[in-house]
């Protein structure tokens, strides 16, 4: 095991690093080397390890967890971009109904309304109608 000890500036503590040489399994199965990850900027692409240094290894094992990560997020923010599209055009035509809808019932009250006066009209001129037959028989059977 190598251990480096560094103090970064006066005011700050002392960092302190170790690493070891020796062979182990987390060296052993290291990742593909030559992964890529095609959502990320190239200058956030994962650098092949160290593969004599553990931690290096380690670190390029997390650092390709988290590209997997990334990718995952950004499809699923991808899915619910889409989800969120097809929901407000769904919205925009909800709107359109409910418009037609209020038009449509508007229409509706005039039109009943209309209906109303029309019977009543109606009413008022058979009355009317009926009257005058009255009338007009009443002088003919008085002449």
């Amino acid at each position: 095991m190598i251990t480096s000890t560094r103090r970064v500036s006066p005011d700050k503590s002392e960092v302190r690093i170790a690493f070891s040489l020796d062979d182990n399994s987390d060296v052993k199965d290291v990742e593909d080397l030559s992964q890529t990850f095609p959502d990320l900027e190239q200058r956030l692409q994962p650098v092949p390890p160290c593969v004599s240094l553990r931690e290096s290894v380690q670190v390029y094992k997390e650092h390709c967890r988290m590209a997997r990560e990334f990718h995952q997020v950004k499809n699923e923010i991808a899915v619910l971009e889409d989800r969120k599209r097809k929901l407000l055009a769904e919205l925009v035509e909800d709107e359109k109904v409910a418009m037609e809808i209020a038009r449509l019932e508007e229409e509706f009250r005039r039109l009943t309304e209309e209906n109303r006066t029309l019977v009543t009209v109606h009413k008022e001129r058979a009355k009317q109608l009926e009257r005058l037959c009255l009338n007009n028989r009443t002088r003919q059977d008085s002449s």
